[in-house]
């Protein structure tokens, strides 16, 4: 199929990065984004091996790789703050680093600025207020009262997504597990050269973005799910770094600025039933909302993106390319959900302790497999 009008709602990472994969295949592109100033936290992401081969095949790894720090081992620590192992990461694509770190905002600028390059049209403050299908397509009424025809709709629109609710109300919900992720920017040392993983009750890596600074992330048990206002941030971050190692505690009187910390409840949930109804399919978080243990939720999102453009291109109908879709993205996205979501139930004292060494090296060669 070829020149689709398709509506893509969400302009996070996973929707910019359809947009551009559907604008390379010819198709007509319109984004919705529900945040009227489309705002992004400021604070980092892994991106891995594979998603350096995702983002040379949307065609903006060297932008992408300008405005990231790349590296290509991941270091892993016992709680003392021994260092028990360096992994090497191999590149799957020649000539470039095999992990980066880049932080949200410059991502954002890189998919968004591209998607609108190649000629996709970005509507910020709009939501989807009502879906009209028929065989030939699907009417759109948006919340600002407008109305606008496509062939097909796209949900990229989070672990909430509203798309999933209207299509696929029935469908499995994100489940709190118990653990909750606080993340914040610090000047990187000179010879931070890889990923940091420290393991414990209290994980924590660090991980650098640009020539000058790191974030660290530290995942914390918060069985009761609580709120914590902005104000006291900082030194709710800095107690919960107490008893991680020296190094760790070294750096906790760095965190100071309320408004620098990004706290963040983790929730999964894995759709293991249809990802699309008619002509409404779903992608990254939509479908398969990952705790952030191997860092490779974005990841997911963005092979998604890839595939689904593929799929549409070559099939003979929309049914018949969404379904071929979630046949080559289920196992992949399954793996991907339930060994993060393993290495917290271990962390929470819920399940067996997960080696990170191990899973680490697991996922990067599960993940250098062809999506």
């Amino acid at each position: 199929m070829q020149d689709l009008p398709i509506l893509v709602v969400g302009a996070g990472i996973g929707g910019l990065s359809a947009a551009i994969a559907l604008r390379r295949a010819g198709h007509r592109v319109t984004i919705i984004e529900k945040d009227p100033t489309w705002s992004v936290y400021g604070v980092g992401i892994i991106q891995q091996s594979n998603v350096i081969r995702a983002m040379d095949q949307l065609g903006v790894l060297d932008a992408f790789l300008d405005a990231a720090c790349g590296f290509d081992a991941v270091e892993i620590y016992i709680p003392d703050g021994t260092r028990v192992a360096r992994v090497p990461t191999p590149s799957l694509v020649e000539g470039r680093p095999s992990n980066v770190g880049i932080g949200r905002r410059a991502l954002q600028r890189v998919l968004g600025d591209s998607a609108r390059e190649l000629g996709a049209d970005i509507r910020l403050g709009l939501t989807v207020a009502a879906l009209d299908e028929d065989a030939d397509g699907v009417t759109v009424t948006f919340s600002d009262g407008s109305t606008d025809r496509f062939a097909v709709v796209v949900g990229a629109d989070g672990v909430y997504s509203q798309l999933r609710q209207m299509i696929l109300p029935d469908a499995e919900k994100p489940q709190f597990t118990g653990q909750a992720v606080w993340r914040y920017n610090f000047p990187r040392p000179a010879d931070l050269d890889a990923l940091h993983v420290y393991n414990g009750r209290t994980g924590v890596g660090l991980v650098p973005i640009s020539a000058e600074t790191m974030y660290m992330y530290v995942t914390t048990p918060e069985p009761d799910n609580p709120r914590y206002p902005t104000e006291g941030l900082a030194a709710a971050m800095r107690g919960k770094l107490a008893g991680t190692a020296p190094q760790i505690q070294a750096l906790a009187s760095q965190i100071t600025d309320d408004e620098g910390v990004v706290y963040r409840p983790l929730e999964g949930m894995m759709l293991h039933g249809p990802w699309h109804k008619g002509r409404v399919v779903l992608l990254g978080d939509a479908v398969h909302a990952t705790t952030p243990h191997l860092g490779q939720g974005a990841g997911m999102a963005i092979e998604d993106a890839l595939v689904l453009a593929e799929e549409l291109t070559a099939a003979g109908s929309v049914d018949e390319a969404f379904t071929a879709y979630r046949a080559r993205r289920y196992e992949r996205c399954r793996y991907i959900v339930e060994s993060s979501l393993a290495i917290c139930m271990g962390q929470l004292g819920k399940g067996p302790q997960i080696d990170n060494h191990k899973a680490t090296a697991e996922m990067f060669a599960m993940v250098a497999q062809p999506i």
